[in-house]
């Protein structure tokens, strides 16, 4: 039995989730944490974030519900509206961070999330996961260099196959995998406490 997370780095709901994912996470050590890129903002929906004029409303009730901050490098990095949010790099750097520390996956989404929610950093930006490995104590060369490799937009489409081969179509989704089953745990927003009813539920006979 694992869990499976399937989000988007650039999804402001899947930030909102990120205290109850580190939660679930810290009580629940035995259950290993596979992390997949859902793909939100590929082809014609990579455009600037002016598009998505729902944007800072749904920051606001984001905030209110799940207490997640929204950083003032994020306000200033999204003010004039030109920047583009592109789901395909943002999928390529939790990759190179996974690959290299792939029992830390959750943790690294996190603090990816963090980058771009808090400290207003690019996710299309090499030096974005430089500054996430050094900080996560990982190899910053390595990082950067599976971010950059020419098969690194090959690596984001098997996580968008593998996001649609577990039928997911909203992000965050909270899956627990066991053999061939996936059962939702939770779906754009959940209490720590809510999931553990739900997984104690699915492991009661």
């Amino acid at each position: 039995m694992k869990l499976v997370y399937v989000f988007d780095a650039y999804c402001g709901w899947s930030h909102g989730f990120s205290a109850t994912l580190r939660e679930v996470v810290s009580r629940h050590p035995e259950l290993p944490v596979e992390v997949v890129s859902g793909g939100l903002f590929t082809g014609p929906r990579r455009v600037p974030i002016r598009e998505f004029g729902h944007v800072q409303g749904a920051n606001a009730e984001i905030a209110e519900l799940t207490g997640a901050a929204f950083g003032e490098g994020y306000e200033r990095l999204i003010a004039d509206g030109t920047f583009v949010m592109d789901s395909e790099a943002a999928a390529r750097g939790i990759a190179a961070l996974r690959q290299a520390a792939p029992d830390r996956a959750a943790e690294l989404a996190i603090a990816l999330q963090r980058a771009f929610y808090v400290d207003g950093r690019s996710l299309s930006d090499a030096a974005t996961y430089r500054k996430i490995a050094e900080t996560a104590r990982l190899d910053a060369d390595a990082v950067v260099a599976a971010f950059e490799s020419p098969d690194a937009p090959y690596t984001a489409a098997g996580d968008f196959h593998r996001a649609a081969e577990l039928g997911v179509t909203g992000f965050p989704t909270l899956l627990v995998v066991d053999a061939d089953s996936a059962t939702p745990l939770a779906y754009g927003h959940a209490t720590a406490d809510e999931i553990d009813q739900r997984l104690a539920a699915l492991r009661t006979p």
